[in-house]
């Protein structure tokens, strides 16, 4: 089928809270066989790839990877709501792609956000906070010196050392949010493809395509 038919086949059971027996039962194969399915061993045809997207209320474009929507619907622009409320008059000739990205962003830091307040956890916001805040102190010092008459003097750390000192805080922000959030346990609220959709049914768009195409681009650095 293709590498993301069995991951997304396995998350949609596990999210649902399904056994593989009674998930094979109700989609009338044997255990044995969907096991092979979620494990990308065998391939299943296109009766059972039908079967699954009904039984799961799903698209089979999202069965196959193709979008990030649960819906099957493409992401555009208009989609994705502005976080500020308010719409921006596009410039004669404005990059499409940068309003879309910088409301990928803002949509998905939000939900990030709601998220942490939702978890209670004071550790895992300063921490994530930190994250976020150097990674966009390391990318503003990355576009400032896309003229090199830009004076420095705004900022105290050299230009040489800072991407470097940036990175080393992040580091250090990402070992603290780990730690804090391994502390957190079962007890706090349950994360899934499920819950981000209906809780943020319209900002979960931004946050799952950025997550996809991210993932896209890692997968190929492995």
């Amino acid at each position: 089928m293709n590498s993301d038919f069995p991951r997304i086949l396995s998350l949609l059971r596990k999210e649902r809270h399904i056994s593989q027996k009674a998930a094979a039962a109700d989609l009338g194969v044997a255990q044995a066989l969907l096991s092979h399915y979620e494990k990308g061993k065998r391939e299943c045809g296109l009766d059972f790839l039908v079967r699954v997207a009904d039984y799961y209320g799903v698209s089979t474009d999202y069965l196959l990877g193709r979008t990030a929507n649960t819906t099957g619907s493409v992401i555009k622009e208009s989609d994705i709501p502005d976080p500020a409320a308010r719409q921006e008059k596009a410039r004669a000739g404005a990059n499409i792609s940068v309003a879309l990205s910088k409301k990928l962003l803002t949509n998905s830091i939000d939900i990030i956000y709601n998220l942490l307040e939702n978890i209670g956890n004071s550790k895992l916001t300063l921490a994530v906070t930190s994250i976020l805040n150097l990674t966009v102190y390391k990318v503003f010092r990355i576009v400032f010196r896309s003229n090199k008459s830009n004076t420095q003097t705004m900022f105290e750390i050299p230009d040489e050392r800072s991407c470097y000192c940036a990175d080393a805080g992040i580091s250090m922000a990402e070992a603290d949010a780990a730690a804090a959030a391994c502390q957190s346990g079962n007890s706090e609220p349950e994360i899934s493809t499920v819950i981000i959709e209906s809780e943020f049914p319209k900002q979960s768009a931004a946050l799952l395509s950025l997550i996809k195409s991210s993932e896209a681009q890692l997968r190929k650095m492995m």
